[in-house]
């Protein structure tokens, strides 16, 4: 266990294990180069992820067994994939640099924390995010930023949608979060429409894939919408067997993409996914607040997408059938995907990040016998 160089932090309970489950594949790659072990403060979550990686799983429940096992361990980088507030209990320790990977890119307020402040890196995918930082943040030192891509999407997956006949259409809305200002969901506002107008398409298979929080939502109106939303699904189902019409409520929504044709979407990093690994396919943004000058300046993927609100729904299956037959917004696009992942292609991020990371090892290791030397000179 002392030989662990890299820390993989997660605080976070068994319905936000999604957030850690998302690296495990890069961090077994990283695993490769740098000894990672992956600390988590809730049991239950450490059982769950240990369930799904061979990598060392490791539990703190307490401040005294985090501090004990850091001790132990004598890491030199941790990386950490939400804000959870117990983050700020690992940052206690000066020996370890301490890197904010996030969860995925997106233009959620969230994205944006002024706990980034408290990390010695961020590591972002590209211009986008970076501008969202600066702008977002008062006094922010961006020197902190580092672009590294998404090296989730570099991965290949098995697809886990059977081929079809037809076009297939995915509604993936995203949850309420956990406050007001971060509730992008489209679920309750116009869920029901949205599964309705993708049904009325002809030669359309509609794959319903949400949020996995939405789909454990203690939101009266989010858990209603989504038990209407699947009571549509099965009634159409029962009327037209042979469409194919499905829900996927589990698994890796990155191994649903490729059998897709177009999506619906909400402001979250699905439609980014979407934008760096589907460029050429139709992508359609929801504005429940109907505002769309707040959401053309928020989440710039907008400018390129077919927007989706409360005015506009009951034209979503003409829209949708004529982009399925005239993709009016691929050269666009293409430019916003410049502009959110720089000039990346799949397969490259993970040599970023796994060169960034190995700078840290070494940063840290200077940085710690730069301090003994010091400590002796004195």
């Amino acid at each position: 266990m002392n030989d662990v160089s890299v820390i993989a932090y997660f605080a976070g309970d068994p319905t936000r294990t999604y957030q850690l489950a998302q690296w495990l594949e890069v961090l077994e790659i990283l695993d490769r180069v740098h000894p990672v072990g992956l600390v988590l403060r809730d049991p239950d979550s450490a059982e769950l992820i240990g369930s799904r990686t061979d990598l060392t799983v490791l539990t703190a429940p307490t401040f005294p067994e985090l501090t004990e096992l850091y001790a132990e361990l004598d890491a030199k980088v941790v990386l950490y994939c939400n804000n959870s507030v117990l983050n700020f209990e690992s940052l206690v320790d000066s020996r370890m640099l301490h890197v904010h990977v996030n969860h995925g890119e997106s233009d959620k307020q969230s994205m944006a924390s002024n706990n980034a402040k408290a990390y010695d890196r961020v590591f972002v995918a590209g211009d986008a995010a970076v501008e969202r930082y600066v702008a977002g943040l008062l006094d922010f030192d961006a020197s902190r930023l580092v672009r590294i891509g998404r090296p989730q999407l570099d991965l290949p997956r098995t697809p886990l949608l059977e081929p079809s006949p037809r076009r297939t259409v995915m509604y993936a809305p995203t949850w309420e979060g956990d406050a007001e200002y971060n509730d992008y969901t489209s679920v309750e506002v116009l869920g029901e429409q949205i599964v309705r107008a993708i049904l009325e398409v002809p030669d359309v298979r509609l794959v319903y894939k949400p949020h996995p929080k939405v789909t454990t939502s203690l939101t009266p109106g989010i858990a209603e919408a989504h038990l209407r939303i699947m009571g549509l699904l099965d009634e159409a189902v029962r009327l037209d067997p042979e469409a194919g019409h499905t829900q996927v409520l589990t698994g890796d929504i990155l191994a649903v993409m490729p059998g897709c044709d177009a999506m619906v979407t909400d402001v979250s990093s699905v439609g980014l996914d979407w934008l760096y690994l589907h460029t050429d396919k139709p992508i359609f943004l929801t504005d429940p607040h109907c505002d769309v000058e707040a959401l053309h300046h928020q989440a710039p993927i907008s400018r390129c997408a077919d927007l989706v609100d409360p005015t506009s729904i009951d034209r979503l299956t003409s829209l949708l059938a004529d982009r399925l037959a005239h993709d009016e917004h691929h050269l666009a696009r293409v430019a916003m995907r410049h502009h959110y992942f720089d000039d990346l292609h799949v397969g490259e991020s993970t040599g970023r990040f796994l060169a960034e990371v190995s700078q840290l090892v070494a940063l840290r290791d200077q940085l710690v016998a730069r301090g003994a030397d010091a400590a002796i000179t004195a």
